[in-house]
Formats: C-alpha cells, sequence, structure tokens
C-alpha cells in the first residue's frame, strides 16, 4: 500500500467516525432534546392554567402571568447561587437592551389579552398562526437568513392547519383586527430578537437572559395588573375563596412556568427563530387535541382535519430542519479533520 493511500484511510475513518458516534454529554447539546423538552413543559403549563382556569375559577391572567415572572426571576437567582451560570458583566448599551427586551415581552402578554377582549378566539388563533410568515420575514430582513423552497412549503399546512382546528365564529372589531395583528408581529419580533441575543452581540445565556429579564418583566405585570383594576379583583378572591389546594397549584404552575422559560430560551439558541414559531403553532394545536380529551369537548371534523394537517406540518418541516443540521454538522466535522490533517503533513513536511 501506498503513503499516499496509508494517509487517506486513517483519514476516511476518522471522518466516518466523527459523523456516526455521537458522545453522550453530546445528547445534551441536541436541538431535537431541547424542543422535546419545550413541547413536554409548554404543553403541561398550558393545560395547567386552563385546568386553574376551569376548576378553581383563577382567571386571573395579569397575576399568573405575574407568579410566571416572579418564579422565573427566584428560579433564575436560586441557579446563580448554586453556581449554574454566572451573569456576564454588561454596560450600559447591553442594559438598556434588556430593559428594552422586558418591555418587548410585557407588550406582547398584553397586547395579546387585550385583542382577545375584540376579537373571537377563532380568529385569534388564525391570525396567531401567522407568525412563522412574520418570522421568516424579520429574519430576512434582520438576520440575513435566508431559506429553502421546501420550508415555505412545509409551513403552508401548518397555517391552515390552525384554522381548520380552530374553526368557528370569525368576529372582529377595527381596532381588534389591527391589536391582534400586531400582537402576531410582535410575537415574531420577540422571538428573533431572542435568537439574536443569545447567538450574536451579547451571546447571554439563556439563565442570565432570564435572571436579568424576569424582575423586570414582574413589575411591568404588576402595573398592567393594578392599571387593569385585576389586582382589586384578586384581593377579593385571596379572602374569600383561596385554599390550600389552590395556593400548591399555583406554586406549581410558577415553577413548570420557569422550567418552560429555560427550556423555550435554551431551544431558541439551539434552533432558530423560525422554528420556535412553527413549534408553538404545533404545540398550540396539540394543547386543543388534548384539551378535547381531557375536558370531555365535542370535536367536529373540520377540527380534527386541522389537528392533522398542522402534526404533518410540523413533523415535514422538522424533517427538513434535522437533515439541514445533519449536513451541517458532517460539513462541519469533515472540514476539521481536513484542517487537522493538513497541519500534520505541513508539520510532517516543512
Amino acid at each position: 500500500m501506498s503513503s499516499t493511500q496509508s494517509e487517506v484511510l486513517p483519514l476516511y475513518s476518522r471522518i466516518r467516525q466523527s459523523i456516526r458516534v455521537t458522545p453522550f454529554t453530546d445528547i445534551l447539546n441536541s436541538s431535537g432534546v431541547w424542543l422535546v423538552l419545550y413541547f413536554f413543559f409548554n404543553l403541561t403549563l398550558t393545560l395547567h392554567s386552563k385546568a386553574l382556569m376551569q376548576f378553581f375559577s383563577f382567571k386571573f391572567p395579569w397575576t399568573l402571568t405575574g407568579l410566571h415572572t416572579l418564579c422565573g426571576a427566584i428560579g433564575s437567582y436560586m441557579f446563580y447561587l448554586f453556581g449554574i451560570f454566572k451573569p456576564r458583566r454588561l454596560g450600559e448599551r447591553e442594559n438598556t437592551i434588556m430593559l428594552a427586551f422586558s418591555v418587548l415581552y410585557t407588550l406582547n402578554i398584553a397586547i395579546s389579552n387585550v385583542s382577545l377582549h375584540l376579537v373571537t378566539v377563532p380568529f385569534h388563533q388564525v391570525v396567531r398562526a401567522m407568525t412563522p410568515v412574520f418570522t421568516i420575514f424579520l429574519s430576512i430582513i434582520f438576520l440575513k437568513t435566508s431559506f429553502p423552497l421546501a420550508i415555505y412549503i412545509s409551513l403552508l399546512p401548518i397555517v391552515f392547519g390552525v384554522a381548520f382546528a380552530t374553526f368557528g365564529d370569525y368576529y372582529f372589531t377595527p381596532m381588534g383586527f389591527f391589536l391582534t395583528i400586531l400582537g402576531t408581529v410582535l410575537a415574531a419580533v420577540k422571538t428573533v430578537v431572542t435568537n439574536k441575543v443569545q447567538t450574536s452581540g451579547l451571546k447571554i445565556h439563556p439563565l442570565d437572559l432570564l435572571y436579568r429579564m424576569s424582575p423586570l418583566a414582574f413589575i411591568q405585570t404588576l402595573m398592567y395588573a393594578y392599571m387593569t383594576g385585576e389586582l382589586q379583583y384578586v384581593s377579593s378572591f385571596v379572602q374569600t375563596s383561596m385554599t390550600w389546594p389552590l395556593g400548591l397549584a399555583l406554586l406549581f404552575n410558577g415553577v413548570l412556568a420557569f422550567f418552560l422559560n429555560v427550556v423555550s430560551f435554551t431551544a431558541n439558541k439551539k434552533t432558530s427563530a423560525l422554528t420556535m414559531t412553527v413549534a408553538g403553532n404545533v404545540k398550540q394545536v396539540l394543547s386543543i387535541a388534548f384539551a378535547f380529551l381531557i375536558f370531555n369537548l365535542d370535536i367536529s371534523a373540520m377540527n380534527a382535519i386541522g389537528i392533522i394537517l398542522t402534526l404533518v406540518g410540523g413533523i415535514w418541516y422538522t424533517t427538513i430542519e434535522y437533515r439541514k443540521q445533519e449536513n451541517h454538522v458532517k460539513t462541519r466535522a469533515i472540514q476539521k479533520i481536513i484542517q487537522e490533517q493538513c497541519l500534520i503533513i505541513r508539520t510532517e513536511n516543512p
């Protein structure tokens, strides 16, 4: 065997090994694992929150959101004390960005809640299903991201599936229409900004981001609850209807929200803004499907078609993204090994 062949064979075997063998520790770095965790915590929190409203009559969305942000602040601070992450030193400009991000986070919730009073739920869900479309435009404009044609096609069954799954009475006022569109755009902006903050420029750890954002969002949420008069109703509810089971259920709900935020930020960092909005749509339809089963609701043929369409579109999109990431990993592994071999050859033959 020639010397050239003897050099090529080890190189070839190393490339095969680097592509096929994945260390166990890399599993936690897998975007797929974090997306599965995102679905689990998101679905669990959504269904648990609905159960709170139905079985305990706790119908105070701002207070519940405030509880979520408070648990986020406490949980991230405890993780900081345990040394799980170390906050980055930020300058005045970076702190301003964090403040603006927290306002965007709270404003997104506020616009969504207000618009729900001016439009029907089916119309609200259909418009929110367009979030991936707005995310694509924002990613192309601000992140300079390009998408293959297959990605655009795979979004069609997802968007139409949500429309069918939430099919019902479509009614809206002019202001409701405007606020619903604005809320959808803000949701896309929040997702894109979250990805940008964690992957370029600041490159903040997901727990660090939650650590900085949660206290600001908590204060802003309390302000909204006070201005809307919700805190007065909560005070009356606590005096007349608060029980230990409800208190424990609220605590569990807050803990779920904390872990969902951690998983959501991490998944956003490891995937992309578009992937997170698509995952949000699929989660939305899955929550509808589970709600039909858990709360004994009637499901129509149109709703069933919508659920199936969305799930098929989600699987299709996930397959395309997985293949793209797998090819990217293989290409990077091959390039790294070739560079190492070139360095060895240069060292042996100066």
